[in-house]
């Protein structure tokens, strides 16, 4: 049986960045990365590469899983905050966390992050938004662009790999105690892989596998939020104003109707609309790149609905995925719907999307979200189109491209001490996949505090 001193489940942000700690801090450490998909070289999409139109549901998705996790092919947009991105901020003080992102800030811009960045303080936008009880998030922001963020994971990469043990294409199927330690069966394998201390940084594709787990070990969880809505595709021009001074605006509404929080994410001025695919189920999402020669003509943002769920309700990530589900029936994938035919109630065909002044940048199959979205999210979705036509009009037109759906799955959240520590002494759970962040900066600030933290108790044993 192969032993470790630390095993790490995952490839993403929080996982990397967890190893290159570790071995910063304690070369000698004995490290095991265990990766679902691919490892960064090796990652592909078939769409992406426009070798298909559609999604071909690859045994692993080249989007989702990998070294890099479901970011590694986003915009690489590291936000410098702790008012969004995850919950960081409840284990740790406001000023740690803010520092561990300026750490990791500083090795992405070692490895060839861009030097230059946005922000939103002083900002004309907030009392321009404010006006129309639009709220703007306070937020440093560093576009790396989608080619620098994979040229940094493969510098990352490069080195880890002459560091660490790294298995990909790799299935965990069980977490076990063992004594101290930890026994981590992996399909395929004749025996088990043995570690002293376990950080579990499933990212979001393995987030409904690690809460099984957790609930097989007896560790304590409760419902995190879920974020189902829709993407929206405009021409660049409408937002331009906005995403020139601030690159990506972070806009809450709460709804009149409802009382209800809607919130844009993931700005990708310039960018594609892009297919993902979650265990099966396909949802949609957005990039872009800094060369601009890179740059489409359409910028596209999420408009997400927020829902907590309380008791007997137990599995907030199915309700996602079952909406999400509804979609791919219906389309075969993602849905894309003209914002005039859904307020007219009536469905998206290819004639109409083929006359419309928005070239859709994603090849979606023209259809009826409202057949899709339960009426209270499409109810809030409207509402805040026609709010944020206020602050840049053009929003609300007919031809604003309307794609089905978009669904950010967080585990159900388990149960941490200060330290990012489960019930179960040494075990450690961080990212986005454990339900403590939802987003790269978060994530990776995440991943270096834990591997400090183990690092030295490797050093000065308890």
């Amino acid at each position: 049986m192969s032993k470790f001193d630390v095993g790490i489940i995952g490839g993403g942000p929080s996982a990397i960045f967890a190893a290159y700690e570790l071995i910063h801090h304690h070369p000698a450490a004995k490290v095991l990365l265990i990766e679902e998909g691919n490892d960064i070289y090796s990652r592909r999409c078939p769409i992406a590469e426009n070798k298909v139109a559609n999604c071909i549901h690859c045994q692993s998705c080249g989007i989702m899983r990998g070294f890099g996790g479901a970011g590694a092919f986003s915009d690489g947009k590291y936000n410098f905050t702790t008012q969004f991105g995850g919950w960081l901020n409840e284990y740790l003080p406001d000023k740690e966390v803010l520092d561990l992102i300026e750490h990791v800030d500083a090795i992405n811009l070692k490895f060839g992050a861009p030097t230059e960045y946005f922000s939103t303080q002083n900002s004309d936008l907030r009392r321009m938004a404010l006006k129309h009880d639009l709220h703007l998030l306070d937020a440093k922001v560093r576009h790396l662009g989608t080619e620098n963020n994979l040229k940094i994971l493969k510098n990352i990469f490069d080195i880890l790999k002459t560091r660490i043990t790294m298995q990909f294409n790799a299935h965990v199927t069980t977490i076990r105690r063992s004594g101290a330690g930890f026994e981590l069966d992996i399909a395929g394998s004749q025996e088990p892989v043995a570690c002293n201390y376990l950080i579990a940084a499933p990212g979001r594709a393995g987030s409904e596998w690690f809460s099984k787990q957790c609930r097989q070990l007896g560790l304590s969880l409760h419902n995190n939020q879920v974020d189902v809505g829709i993407r929206v595709e405009i021409p660049a021009d409408i937002f331009q104003h906005i995403t020139d001074e601030v690159y990506e605006a972070k806009l809450v509404y709460r709804t009149k109707q409802y009382g209800d929080l809607v919130r844009t994410f993931c700005m990708n001025p310039k960018g594609y609309v892009v297919a993902e695919n979650t265990d099966g189920i396909i949802t949609v999402n957005g990039h872009s790149y800094r060369d601009e020669a890179k740059h489409s003509k359409n910028t596209n943002f999420a408009l997400l609905v927020s829902n907590r769920f309380t008791e007997p309700f137990t599995e907030p990530h199915q309700y996602g995925k079952r909406i999400a589900s509804f979609s791919n029936m219906l389309g075969g994938g993602v849905l894309v719907q003209r914002f005039g035919d859904l307020i007219k109630g009536r469905r998206t065909n290819e004639h109409r999307l083929a006359q419309s002044f928005t070239t859709p940048t994603l090849k979606a199959t023209p259809g009826d979200l409202s057949l899709v979205l339960p009426k209270r999210h499409l109810d809030n979705i409207i509402e805040m189109i026609y709010a944020l036509d206020k602050i840049a009009p053009g929003m609300a037109n007919d031809d604003t491209l309307l794609y089905g759906v978009e669904v950010k799955f967080y585990s159900s959240r388990l149960k941490l001490n200060g330290e990012l520590e489960t019930e179960i002494p040494n075990m450690f759970a961080i990212g986005d996949g454990a339900g403590i962040t939802r987003g790269l900066s978060q994530a990776s600030a995440s991943g270096v505090y834990v591997g400090r933290i183990i690092a030295n108790r490797l050093i000065k044993p308890c």
